[in-house]
């Protein structure tokens, strides 16, 4: 699932993004759906602050805790970014904050289309 950036903990409501910005026409990233998505970035970010990691840090750690056969994929713009998220490979969430990940974040909980109306339409993966 990509996410973005919205769970890289540095996104705020107020911020302003280029008309050629993808996210400028991303469901995801407008009015009550960017509201909704936040608060659960603020949760995450919430288990992020025990062991002392980042939300992005945490986002990747819960998906390399999903099985050997998945692997997260890390994308960046800045080597800061990239160097915060490598850092997830040390960290190992246990059992109450894998469950607490789950309550606060569960399946589906994302608040928007993924893409456009139009943009959907036109694939077969997402219907």
């Amino acid at each position: 699932m990509s996410t973005r950036g919205l769970l890289s903990g540095h996104w705020s409501a107020d911020r302003q993004l280029a008309g050629t910005d993808f996210r400028a026409n991303s469901p995801r990233f407008q009015g009550e759906h960017l509201t909704a998505n936040l608060r659960l970035v603020d949760a995450l970010g919430r288990v992020a602050q025990r062991p002392g990691a980042t939300t992005s840090q945490v986002a990747i750690a819960w998906v390399a805790a999903q099985g050997e056969q998945i692997v997260p994929l890390v994308g960046a713009r800045r080597r800061d970014r990239l160097t915060e998220s490598l850092a997830a490979v040390d960290l190992v969430l246990d059992q109450d904050a894998l469950d607490e990940i789950e309550r606060a974040v569960p399946a589906g909980a994302a608040s928007g289309q993924r893409y456009a109306t139009p943009i959907m339409a036109s694939l077969d993966s997402e219907k």
